[in-house]
């Protein structure tokens, strides 16, 4: 057991930058190191509750897409399968460019655009995106009790930032994909996934509805700006001031469901599914992605001309963006000193995080809760940990 990854993460809570951290890092499915500390909420000072459920944000993406490679290889749907082939509202999407100029989208959007944020479509918090300001005037990510269709309606009357194809850029793309494998299978999201992924995984405290049961478990969430506002141009002050995401992330509602976000789930359920992403295989042999299609997901897809990947401040060096996250495909140009080739995985903006390592068999998840932090917490527990090695 090493104490290395637990020293960062104690210093953070002693710091006071997070209330509460638990992590779990392991090497071939057997825990290498795992662990807790501070508080589900720090003015209390109220102790993690076992089993303690997280709002995970875009972890909450590549559930999606993978169920969406498990949909492919079923045959349900393919990469090139259009949006529009499933809802005509997308056949004539507009694009609106910096300058003003708006024009009709060249080609449809494909399924494998939406996986790979490739489509045109944007975020609210995006810096400098025209089309973010008419995300934030419509509610696109502020309204979590609005039905996935309607949001759907809305997103198709919008315009793009560009030609489905022609860039990159983070964006709801996944939750189109959500609303995509409804369509294609007439099965609601949360349904999909229960069947395909949870189920086969016992991952049975993750949902977009958290039960009477779980409320008493769920951790705060920190932070002092929110993701559907005006972006800063600079970080604010990084303090624990507690948030109440109700209304963009509802935790009863038996509606909600979208694609790039609004999962709860557990450090525990969230190791079953990255250990998954090792070999396609659940801890009891069960085969829910075939290698063939694991080694199609894990290939960076996005040319070399419209790389680094930038979604704030900071570009993810060194990383390019396969069917279900970042993929580091360039180590020599990596800031952190422990990056491997191949190491794939993404994070949530409350701080939550995870990576696989193929090479080296080895997958991490982190959980905490803090939106908008200044601190690379997980890089600094991840770096530990290689360190400690």
């Amino acid at each position: 057991m090493s104490n290395a990854v637990h020293n960062i993460a104690q210093q953070y809570v002693d710091d006071e930058k997070f209330s509460g951290i638990e992590w779990k890092i392991e090497t071939a499915g057997q825990t290498h190191t795992s662990g807790a500390c501070g508080y589900a909420r720090a003015a209390q000072q109220t102790e993690i509750p076992p089993q303690a459920i997280y709002r995970i944000y875009s972890m909450t993406k590549p559930l999606v897409s993978v169920l969406a490679i498990m949909l492919i290889e079923r045959g349900k749907l393919h990469l090139y399968d259009t949006v529009a082939s499933f809802d005509h509202r997308f056949k004539s999407m507009q694009v609106l460019f910096p300058n003003g100029l708006q024009e009709q989208a060249k080609t449809l959007i494909t399924v494998e655009q939406l996986l790979t944020h490739q489509a045109g479509f944007s975020y609210d918090f995006l810096l400098g995106c025209p089309i973010a300001a008419y995300y934030r005037a419509h509610e696109i990510s502020a309204d979590g009790h609005r039905d996935l269709d309607q949001m759907m309606a809305l997103l198709s009357e919008l315009p793009l930032a560009f030609h489905p194809g022609d860039d990159w850029r983070y964006s709801v793309a996944t939750d189109v994909l959500a609303h995509v494998l409804e369509r294609a299978t007439n099965r609601r999201i949360d349904d999909l996934l229960k069947s395909y992924i949870f189920d086969p995984l016992a991952m049975q405290e993750t949902s977009f509805c958290l039960s009477d049961s779980q409320l008493s478990r769920l951790m705060t969430v920190y932070g002092s700006q929110k993701l559907h506002q005006l972006p800063l141009l600079s970080p604010c002050e990084h303090v624990l001031k507690e948030q109440d995401p109700y209304q963009s992330y509802p935790t009863q509602s038996p509606n909600f469901r979208r694609g790039g976000l609004g999962l709860y789930s557990t450090l525990s359920d969230y190791s079953h599914f990255v250990r998954m992403l090792l070999n396609g295989k659940s801890r009891e042999g069960e085969v829910l992605l075939s290698p063939t299609s694991l080694k199609m997901m894990h290939g960076n897809r996005i040319p070399v001309h419209n790389l680094p990947l930038r979604i704030g401040a900071t570009p993810l060096l060194g990383y390019g963006w396969n069917l279900s996250g970042r993929v580091m495909i360039n180590t020599s140009l990596a800031l952190s000193p422990h990056a491997t080739v191949n190491e794939f995985g993404w994070a949530g903006a409350a701080s939550t995080f995870f990576w696989v390592d193929p090479d080296k068999q080895i997958t991490g998840v982190i959980m905490t809760q803090f939106i908008g932090s200044n601190y690379l917490l997980a890089d600094d527990m991840k770096t530990a940990f290689y360190a400690d090695l």
